[in-house]
């Protein structure tokens, strides 16, 4: 009796724990395709010679996001939604990454529905300290301008010197600089404490390094450091 009721407690604990290990892997689920879709998009735009992200900027900054397949749909009245990942240079190489809600409006003569993957470069302190608050406006809370495409093009501008943020978009193969205003960039609360519970915050995981992140959801810091290694000073 006493060894059936040990192995039913033994089974029972199993039981559990891979049930709860099961919920774990559910709920970061999403997370983690976030992750990779960020990742892919990261790869495919430097696989593309002579239109890339010119090295020397890549090198210089301080924290990188993508935002894939942002929608931009709407009939005279438009608008831009999308979900993507950042990660910033710690000490120890890149963060665990974190995720942010892209919101904006526009009015103008519009019809139809585009999707376009974005990808922003935080170049400075006061660009990391942006991306660290509750929500900033890209051209109104923090600086933006266009980023230069190509091998050569940022060693002949002082972009880095001068912009908080340097912003790309991707729409139907071209992959271009563009001067991204109005844009609203929040955390998104949910994906964060999913991927972290809810102790952690978005500046102790991006600055802190404090979000010991499953590898499942290390794609896209991972994929950064391939093609950018330097360590935060």
């Amino acid at each position: 009796m006493i060894r059936m009721m040990g192995a039913f407690c033994l089974a029972l604990a199993v039981s559990t724990v891979c049930l709860a290990q099961g919920l774990v892997s559910k709920s970061l689920k999403d997370q983690t395709k976030q992750s990779e879709k960020a990742a892919r998009v990261f790869r495919e735009i430097m696989g593309t010679p002579d239109k890339t992200i010119p090295q020397e900027l890549l090198d210089g900054a301080e924290c990188v996001a993508v935002f894939p397949s942002v929608i931009k749909a709407g009939f005279v009245f438009g608008g831009r939604g999308g979900r993507g990942v950042a990660s910033c240079r710690t000490a120890r190489g890149w963060s665990a990454p974190a995720f942010f809600n892209l919101k904006g409006g526009s009015f103008g003569l519009q019809i139809g529905a585009q999707a376009t993957d974005f990808v922003l470069l935080f170049m400075n302190k006061q660009g990391l300290n942006s991306l660290l608050s509750d929500q900033f406006e890209l051209g109104g809370d923090a600086s933006v301008a266009a980023g230069p495409v190509g091998r050569q093009a940022g060693a002949s501008t002082d972009l880095k010197l001068n912009a908080q943020i340097l912003s790309y978009s991707r729409s139907r193969g071209l992959f271009a600089g563009l001067e991204l205003k109005g844009v609203v960039i929040s955390p998104d609360k949910d994906d964060m404490r999913e991927a972290y519970g809810s102790e952690l915050t978005t500046k102790q995981v991006l600055q802190e390094n404090r979000g010991k992140a499953p590898a499942a959801l290390r794609a896209f810091p991972d994929t950064l450091g391939r093609y950018s290694s330097r360590q935060a000073e």
